[in-house]
């Protein structure tokens, strides 16, 4: 196992384009590590230069105490699972394995005692003798990932290697990465553009975007799922963190009587002193507008007429989405949409654009799956107001944060 630490890692291409600026990123010592972010924000440029298949054009990178920048990829000590699982089709899953191990020149004994053990932990014992075409999709896989298990590296690279499985199989596969992880310990990297994979595997979360002329840097947070859930820095993490993503619309702060308001299109909200606390300095915003953030967990269905009016708003259902466990209610409120850099980015990254969202705010409350509410229907949604994100819209940074 090892440390692997970036200090003003760069990549610059021979036309001029960069694609990576200024990352300065420690991992720990069997740390699980995620980056995330949309398509092109370099994240798998950084997992390429650790492993050394893109050369480092700035800074330094280092495994435990050794600096890498001009190692060469075999003397790396990493592994590396990719997205297409790169199997030789000729080859049995035992010889898939051990072929690495062959390369090195290592006994067959200890070839042996390596591939018996990966397949043991992977549950691909019974499948040593089949070649790759007479594997399912996530049987391929687990041979890839046994692959990389066997060179008991000092740290493991990932990069999307449950992309091209189904829905219902990544689910199962998450889980058995994490069950993997705690049992070998072993510092891991990985690379995803799905943000509930990263939330549910990584002990921290590198959030990365696109560099650009006023933005020479990718970086944007890091920290673990619930601190970018619970506090995210800027608007383009709070709107890429958080399936569904975030609420957002423009709101004024108010003052009265000592207590402090939110002024939304739908209604006007007394803040919390949880979110006061949580945003420093938000009461010298009174009188201006900003972006106010609302997760869809942050709203529940009332009985019309008996909460606190200043904590809750009317909705007018669009549609509703039953997914047992929670129900989704959408809404819309009489407000343009947020559009920032940050947002647009975001936009992108879905095929979509500013000029196509209307001139009203879909918003999402995520319900009790016990509220039976149909198209049209009135609802009034209690508002759990010590959740409320308040973001400048100029710069699109949260108010207070560090």
């Amino acid at each position: 196992m090892a440390q692997i630490v970036m200090e003003g890692l760069g990549k610059i291409y021979d036309d001029g384009t960069r694609a990576v600026g200024d990352v300065n990123l420690e991992i720990g010592d069997g740390e699980f590590l995620v980056l995330v972010g949309p398509s092109g924000c370099g994240k798998s440029t950084v997992l390429r230069m650790i492993a050394g298949l893109e050369d480092i054009t700035e800074g330094t990178m280092s495994i435990g105490d050794r600096v890498i920048n001009d190692v060469a990829p075999k003397d790396r000590d990493i592994a590396m699972v990719f997205q297409n699982y790169a199997l030789y089709p000729h080859m049995t899953v035992r010889d898939n394995m051990a072929f690495g191990l062959k390369l090195r020149k290592m006994k067959k004994e200890e070839i042996d005692r390596r591939v018996n053990e990966a397949a043991e932990i992977l549950e691909i014992t019974d499948f040593l003798e089949r070649r790759p075409r007479a594997l399912s999709g996530g049987q391929r896989q687990r041979v890839a990932m046994g692959r990389a298990i066997v060179r008991e590296p000092a740290a493991y690279l990932m990069d999307e290697p449950l992309s091209n499985l189904d829905a219902k199989l990544r689910v199962q596969m998450r889980a058995e990465l994490e069950r993997l992880h705690t049992r070998l310990g072993t510092t891991t990297v990985y690379v995803t553009h799905d943000q509930v994979e990263a939330m549910t595997l990584g002990d921290r979360v590198a959030v990365l975007r696109a560099v650009s002329d006023n933005r020479p840097f990718n970086l944007q947070q890091v920290g673990p799922p619930a601190e970018l859930y619970a506090s995210p820095d800027n608007l383009f993490v709070a709107g890429f963190i958080g399936s569904p993503p975030m609420n957002l619309t423009y709101g004024h702060l108010e003052s009265e009587n000592g207590s402090v308001f939110a002024k939304l299109p739908n209604t006007r909200l007394k803040i919390d002193q949880a979110a006061l606390d949580h945003h420093p300095g938000l009461e010298s915003h009174t009188g201006q507008e900003l972006v106010v953030g609302l997760r869809p967990s942050a709203l529940e269905a009332a009985v019309v007429g008996g909460s606190d009016p200043e904590r809750s708003m009317m909705a007018t259902v669009d549609v509703t989405e039953m997914l047992g466990a929670d129900t989704y209610i959408h809404f819309t409120v009489d407000r343009a949409p947020v559009v920032t850099p940050d947002i647009e980015e975001l936009l992108a990254d879905t095929g979509q654009s500013a000029s196509s969202l209307g001139d009203t705010t879909n918003f999402i409350a995520r319900v009790s799956p016990d509220v039976q509410v149909r198209h049209g229907d009135n609802v009034e949604l209690v508002v759990d107001t010590s959740k409320l994100h308040f973001f400048d819209k100029t710069s699109g940074e949260r108010i207070g944060a560090k």
